[in-house]
Parts: structure tokens; C-alpha cells; sequence
């Protein structure tokens, strides 16, 4: 059966309906929402709008989610802040425990340079590439290549895993660090429900769940380089940042430099369409971060940008840039001068 960026890694699928999927709640209500509350003034697309605050920017972030995840329909789970917020702008349900998909792949990156930077492994070091580590009918382009056995770095594994979001890839990285001691290394990070799923064979995995407020909590800790060394914490956003990382979602409606701005990993399989993330202010400080999941729309079979879930989310990607363009960021943590050097 195909696997579409679900990112399963062990050789037998356990079916949706058993992961208990098909029992996630109808959409959750948006809390805190004003009745009142109205879409921040109009200014041209992209443009900085020298009138936004942190709390405008949040209640427009609020309304733009609250009214497209409605018109999308289906099941969402969202957390998503705004850098000197005094409200959340969005808490949908965040601790409601969903199958991460390939969003879990930011978790496995931490896990591995990790390792790396207590000296247990090198991004230079060779990795085998095997065919049958390639076999299958995953996506990616590692089982393309059709001539095995080939070897490539560690770096070259983290870059395809968080770009094109390589699923052989995600394999690779169980060779040097078995999905246990992944589990290890994140409950030890204080994420104990973002875990992949263990299966007999020690260096496979599936890329089991999360909830959005870990994914949220482990992209904020992340960008404030509370997680890895900064070298390590850059080599993770400079990739999510890419031109080649994922566009069809919340970078879908915005030109090069603003999708420069942005780091983002999205994950599907099945109806779920999820994506999480962190928008840069213009000097390369993290200015709002979001972990949204959907699943349960129309258009299952649909990976790609007309899925609901994913029109959804570019509509969002697009207000939510807007609304925070003329708002400095956070630059409490080192990562805001790493990442100065990829802003737009």
C-alpha cells in the first residue's frame, strides 16, 4: 500500500482506525475569541503595517484560523502564538494526542544532533544506503536512485529528511540512533508524548504522535536554542527555511523571501494534513509559531495543494504573515542571530 509522508518506517502499516483516529473530536472551539473582535485594517500584501501590536496581530491570527479551519470542516488541533502576545492566539484542543506523521521528522532531527553534539556522531560520517533500507513504495527520493549499495553523510540524510521530507531518510536516521534511544533522548528534552512508535526491529519505526502543544513547546525551545548547540539548532531551521522545504501550505500564497522567512515541516497520510512551524521576523527573530493538525476533510486520496486542509492553511499562512509583518520578534535566545542570516 502507498505510504504518503506518514514516514512509517517499520514494513507493515497499523491501520488509522486502529490508532483510534477515527475517534478524535469534531472541531474544537476557538477559545477566547471576542465577539467583537475585528480583522486588523487592511494594508498591501506583505507590506509592514507600522500600526500592529502582538495582541492585534494575535486576535487577527485567532479570526483567520477560527474561519478557515471552520470552512475547511473535518477535525483541528491547533496551537499557534504570537511574540509578545498577551493572549494565545489560538488553543484548539493542543493537548489532544494525534498521530504526528511526518511532522514527528523535526523530533527525530533534534534526536540525531543531539548525538552529534555530544561528539557520538558527525554529520561527515557515511551512511549505507542499502536497497533493501530503499525498498518499498515510501516517498521520497533516496528510493529513486535505483543503484545500491551507495553511501552519503549524515548531513546529506538530515537535509533530504527535512526538505523533501525523505521517508528512506527517516530510516537512515534509525541506523545511527534506534528509535528507542530516540524516545530517550526526547523524554529527556521533557517530551514525553512526542515519541515515535517502536516495532520489532530496533532501527525501524513508524513516526508516532505528538500533541500540538509539544510540537509547539519543542519549536519554541528549539528557536530560543534551549534544545542543541546553535550550530546544531541552525542546521535544523536553515533546512525548514529552504526553497525546497514544503510550500504548498502556509508558504503557498507568499513570494521567495517571505517563504525564506518561515520554517516549516508538514506531514500527511490518509485525510490528515498537518503543518508546524515558525514565521521569522525581517531580522530573522522567531515572531510566531504554530502547530496546527487537521484530518477528516474531503479528498483523501488528494496530496496536494487543493486538499482542503492545505488551501486552508496557505489562506492562513498568508494572514498570518501579514498580521505579524511590522512586529519585531523574540530575540531573547541566540537562534534569532543564527537565523539573522537566512531572513529576507
Amino acid at each position: 500500500m502507498s505510504v504518503h509522508k506518514g514516514g512509517f518506517m517499520g514494513t507493515s502499516l497499523d491501520r488509522r482506525t486502529a490508532l483510534g483516529l477515527g475517534s478524535m473530536a469534531t472541531v474544537g472551539a476557538v477559545l477566547g475569541l471576542p465577539s467583537g473582535a475585528a480583522a486588523a485594517p487592511a494594508v498591501p500584501v506583505g507590506s509592514p503595517d507600522a500600526r500592529a501590536t502582538p495582541l492585534a496581530a494575535a486576535r487577527t491570527v485567532r479570526q483567520v484560523y477560527s474561519r478557515e479551519s471552520a470552512a475547511a470542516g473535518g477535525n483541528w488541533q491547533a496551537l499557534v502564538t504570537v511574540a509578545g502576545s498577551s493572549e494565545v492566539a489560538v488553543t484548539d484542543q493542543p493537548d489532544t494526542l494525534v498521530e504526528a506523521y511526518s511532522v514527528n521528522k523535526i523530533a527525530v532531527a533534534v534526536a540525531v544532533l543531539d548525538k552529534v553534539d555530544r561528539g557520538q556522531l558527525k554529520l561527515t560520517q557515511r551512511v549505507n544506503v542499502t536497497a533493501a533500507i530503499a525498498a518499498g513504495d515510501s516517498d521520497g527520493i533516496f528510493r529513486l536512485d535505483g543503484a545500491y549499495p551507495s553511501a552519503v553523510t549524515l548531513g546529506h540524510v538530515l537535509s533530504a529528511l527535512l526538505t523533501v521530507s525523505d521517508d528512506v531518510a527517516a530510516r537512515l536516521c534509525g541506523e545511527v540512533v534506534p528509535a528507542a534511544e530516540i524516545n530517550r533522548i526526547l523524554r529527556a528534552k521533557g517530551f514525553t508524548r512526542t515519541q515515535v512508535q517502536t516495532v520489532s526491529d530496533p532501527h525501524r519505526y513508524y513516526m508516532g504522535r505528538t500533541t500540538p502543544r509539544e510540537t509547539h513547546t519543542l519549536l519554541r525551545r528549539l528557536s530560543a536554542g534551549a534544545l542543541l548547540s546553535a550550530t546544531s539548532t541552525a542546521a535544523i531551521l536553515s533546512r525548514l527555511r529552504s526553497p525546497i522545504a514544503f510550500t504548498d501550505g502556509i508558504r503557498r500564497e507568499m513570494s521567495s523571501l517571505e517563504r525564506g522567512r518561515i520554517a516549516t515541516k508538514a506531514g500527511w497520510f490518509g485525510s490528515s494534513r498537518h503543518e508546524a512551524g515558525i514565521i521569522f521576523d525581517r531580522g530573522g527573530a522567531p515572531v510566531l509559531t504554530y502547530s496546527i493538525f487537521a484530518d477528516g476533510q474531503s479528498g483523501a486520496a488528494n496530496f496536494g495543494s487543493t486538499h482542503p486542509a492545505v488551501r486552508a492553511r496557505s489562506r492562513m499562512g498568508r494572514a498570518f504573515l501579514d498580521a505579524v509583518n511590522g512586529i519585531p520578534g523574540d530575540r531573547t535566545g541566540p537562534v534569532a542571530r543564527e537565523a539573522s542570516a537566512f531572513a529576507g
